[in-house]
């Protein structure tokens, strides 16, 4: 996740910036015209603003959503509450989502300042990193500016978690509930087993 947000890191700074406008500038222009405004006015930094956060961010989504789903999952189950059903995995997804936003919402609206601030040769920039983004914001307009946007973030992760956790559950899930890269090792795991025994069955042949 780090990895592919940081390459596709343009894209975002795009998106960011036809988002914040309505009819004129990126938002009037083609997608390459715009790739090519901000190369040629800011170069290839330009590009890349804040690909810090944006690699802060998806470290912390996987990180803290991984978790909280088998963690929420795992304590539903112990105490009883639910069988292992399509609707433990509704709760378990929106519960990881829920974490994962409050975690990952102060990331996310730094990135989105950092990326909307269009600073040109010579020309002095509002924020000069994460850290000092985060304080202007914080004492300019409180601590809950940091949290602006919170409930479309949520709306967002919540859904997303679902259909991830139902693909892996439906892709050789374990009864567990490790999700990601768990699933990939339990489909694998599937694969080797199904091979071992298709070569026993040869060896007795």
């Amino acid at each position: 996740g780090v990895i592919a947000s940081s390459i596709a890191n343009p894209t975002d700074v795009l998106k960011v910036r036809m988002q914040a406008q309505s009819t004129t500038g990126y938002a009037s222009q083609g997608l390459m015209a715009s790739f090519g405004d901000i190369y040629k006015q800011e170069g290839l930094r330009g590009l890349w603003r804040g690909v810090g956060p944006t690699a802060q961010r998806a470290a912390t989504v996987a990180g803290v959503e991984l978790a909280m789903y088998d963690w929420c999952k795992k304590q539903i189950l112990d105490r009883q509450l639910m069988v292992d059903s399509i609707p433990l995995h509704f709760v378990s997804s929106f519960t990881a989502g829920f974490a994962g936003a409050i975690a990952s919402n102060p990331i996310d609206v730094i990135k989105t300042r950092m990326m909307n601030q269009k600073v040109v040769a010579n020309d002095a920039s509002v924020y000069r990193g994460s850290l000092d983004c985060a304080i202007k914001t914080v004492r300019h307009e409180g601590f809950f500016a940091l949290y602006r946007g919170f409930i479309p973030l949520y709306l967002r992760l919540g859904p997303w978690n679902i259909i991830v956790s139902h693909v892996c559950l439906f892709s050789g899930d374990s009864p567990n509930g490790a999700w990601g890269f768990g699933c990939i090792v339990n489909v694998c795991n599937r694969w080797r087993g199904e091979e071992g025994q298709g070569r026993k069955r040869e060896g007795e042949r």
